[in-house]
């Protein structure tokens, strides 16, 4: 690698990492990352520098460490597909922190989620709490930052949702639909994640957007946005997946997981933190209005095709 300091983001190109590397950019960074995919378009026109993971290789994963300060880690899986497992993930996660500390990057910014727990039931959020406890155990200074659920163009499923308000005649709510949710904009995260990038102390905070909404609330904006004329029904969760599992076969991808509907349904994406995030999802939704959910976006052709 070049010489100089460099800004490591992972998932560049991605949705979340893509804010971070452009914020970065802006402010006249040296920016590389780290992908599953260095072969895709580069967003950035070759401004940022493009290495491969590399998880079972650690010294090539060193290297493509070497010379950074920080390191953004938006590495994870959004569920288990094929022989990738959140378990692997987690290792991946390990192996990836290990790398850091032998390359000698300054600090790490690890994007999380609310309510990440080792002793959740839920494997996501138990998942993503054992890669926060690697984080606090891997020696680096660090800041974890806990998003609820991110919005913003390239966001699958705020998108997703308008999508299917704006394709079909029903839209099926998970139960009553009274469980809430805390938006958070993707560029306000990236510019936490930035700012916490300039800290020395470890720390670790809940983002969350400005509204908080009941997801029936949430699902009835998205159908005036769009001006959707779908009927909203309220169904058992049970039915939701399957119907989720229905139109995903017709889309060759997953809606919806157990975890993602459990997660939701028990509270887990609101925090009892001040809101760190400015924008709100509603206006975000006028101003692009014309625009969301009018393409389907799927989650296994980005990260797994």
């Amino acid at each position: 690698m070049d010489g100089g300091t460099v800004q490591v983001v992972t998932g560049a190109f991605g949705f979340t990492g893509r804010a971070i590397a452009r914020r970065l950019l802006a402010r006249g960074e040296r920016v590389r990352t780290l992908t599953g995919h260095p072969g895709r378009a580069d967003p950035f026109g070759g401004r940022v520098e493009v290495a491969p993971y590399n998880f079972r290789d650690p010294a090539a994963m060193a290297e493509s460490l070497r010379g950074a300060d920080v390191l953004y880690n938006t590495y994870w899986v959004r569920f288990p597909h094929g022989e990738v497992t959140f378990e692997e993930a987690a290792a991946n996660s390990r192996a990836l922190l290990a790398a850091a500390a032998a390359a000698g990057v300054r600090r790490v910014v690890h994007i999380s989620i609310t309510n990440a727990a080792e002793t959740s039931h839920i494997p996501y959020f138990r998942w993503k709490g054992e890669v926060e406890r690697a984080v606090a155990e891997s020696g680096l200074s660090h800041a974890i930052l806990r998003p609820a659920l991110i919005f913003g163009p390239g966001g699958i499923i705020i998108n997703n949702i308008a999508w299917l308000l704006r394709r079909y005649p029903v839209f099926a709510v998970p139960g009553r639909g009274d469980y809430r949710l805390q938006p958070v904009f993707v560029d306000d995260l990236a510019e936490l994640a930035v700012a916490a990038a300039d800290m020395a102390e470890n720390q670790g905070m809940d983002v969350i957007g400005p509204e908080t909404f009941a997801f029936i609330d949430l699902v009835r904006l998205i159908a005036t946005t769009v001006r959707s004329r779908a009927r909203i029904v309220h169904v058992k969760p049970e039915l939701a997946l399957l119907l989720s599992r229905t139109v995903g076969a017709l889309v060759n991808d997953l809606l919806l997981t157990r975890d993602e509907l459990e997660g939701l349904m028990a509270g887990l994406l609101v925090s009892a933190a001040p809101p760190a995030g400015r924008t709100p999802l509603s206006r975000w939704l006028a101003d692009n209005a014309d625009t969301v959910g009018t393409v389907y976006y799927s989650e296994l052709a980005r990260h797994y095709r």
